[in-house]
């Protein structure tokens, strides 16, 4: 079992920075000893270095102390953490799912309309969903009549990019969209008859997402969420590997660590919401998340690694946000969980060796 090889392909900003251990947030040597845990030696790849007619590819591989490039045969079972926006890219990809190799999390950048479709699909796991629908003029002035808290998200955003917020105030409305800042946020005055021409060009650019916003408890003032890590493990079922609170930063009302967000252990939440009813909230959260993630996986083909964004309000009230199918973990570090941290780079490779394994039974 020592030399089974498992792949992890990663991007080519990410690849280049593994001489000099600078991978941004991916830790490697979380999968080096996760990886090893499980017999297996981890093989870092970009999909360009994969060679469909040898089935061979050139690897980073830890030789001792270093990593050096090799070649070698393609390992069989791959973990994707890379972001693939090109035909040729999923070509290649699907040529070597045609050949035996299995690639799990193999599509992990499904549009918000795609996840909001197929959970709609589920009548229990309807009513966790804000009232949501593709951005058009028509539709804002609906949504504008029936609620006076809007969010608009791109279809295709990541860690808050894009967000705005409408919102009615006093009567009036006031939008609210990013600055050329880092995290400023600029608020101009709107009327429901007269949505600026730039909002609705970005409409038609841009695919939007219009949705109900949930009013949701707060810490200190700023809005809250969960973020809760569900994925694959040993024996090829969903598990909750751990979750933790992030907190908007002041005068905001985004949560994305990336916009500024501070992530917080779960007992922050009693001091946000009754305590007695915290331990029976977080188990309904546990339960609404697993059922999510069973139910996308039902649909989308080797799903195995989520991080799925839960709001409360403060009456204990559970919505679905969104979910991201390539979950950026370092918030459990941020937070100070370095156990559950490192849990999230063991479930994956857990998973590998159940996927290794069952495939050798088959053969």
């Amino acid at each position: 079992m020592g030399q089974d090889r498992v792949g992890i392909l990663l991007n080519s900003s990410m690849y280049r920075g593994i001489p000099q251990r600078k991978t941004g947030q991916e830790s490697i040597a979380n999968y080096e000893e996760a990886a090893r845990a499980n017999g297996f030696i981890p093989c870092f790849l970009r999909l360009g270095d994969i060679d469909t007619g040898s089935n061979r590819c050139v690897a980073y591989v830890q030789d001792g102390y270093d990593y050096v490039k090799k070649t070698i045969p393609t390992p069989r079972v791959i973990h994707n953490r890379a972001l693939y926006k090109d035909a040729g890219s999923h070509r290649k990809i699907n040529s070597l799912i045609s050949q035996g190799v299995c690639i799990f999390n193999v599509n992990n950048r499904y549009g918000k309309n795609v996840i909001h479709r197929i959970l709609q699909e589920d009548p229990r796991l309807s009513e966790y969903l804000p009232e949501t629908v593709e951005a058009s003029p028509a539709s804002l002035r609906r949504m504008m009549s029936e609620y006076d808290d809007l969010v608009l998200k791109p279809v295709r955003g990541s860690v808050g990019y894009g967000i705005m917020r409408i919102q009615r105030d006093d009567a009036a409305w006031k939008l609210m969209y990013p600055g050329r800042t880092k995290r400023g946020w600029i608020t101009d005055r709107i009327a429901k008859e007269n949505v600026p021409a730039w909002l609705h060009r970005r409409f038609v650019q841009t695919p939007y997402l219009i949705q109900q916003r949930i009013p949701l408890a707060e810490y200190d003032a700023r809005p809250l969420d969960l973020r809760v890590t569900v994925q694959r493990g040993a024996f090829g079922t969903w598990g909750i590997t751990g979750m933790f609170v992030k907190i908007a930063p002041k005068n905001s009302f985004l949560s994305n660590l990336g916009k500024g967000g501070q992530p917080y252990p779960i007992e922050v939440l009693a001091q946000c919401l009754p305590p007695k009813t915290v331990p029976d909230i977080l188990c309904h959260v546990e339960y609404v998340s697993l059922s999510i993630a069973k139910h996308l996986s039902s649909r989308l083909p080797l799903l195995a690694d989520l991080g799925i964004d839960i709001g409360l309000t403060e009456n204990g009230q559970l919505y679905f946000i969104e979910c991201n199918g390539r979950d950026q973990r370092y918030g459990f570090r941020k937070a100070g969980l370095t156990g559950i941290w490192k849990d999230t780079y063991q479930r994956p490779m857990d998973f590998a060796r159940y996927l290794y394994d069952r495939d050798k039974i088959q053969d």
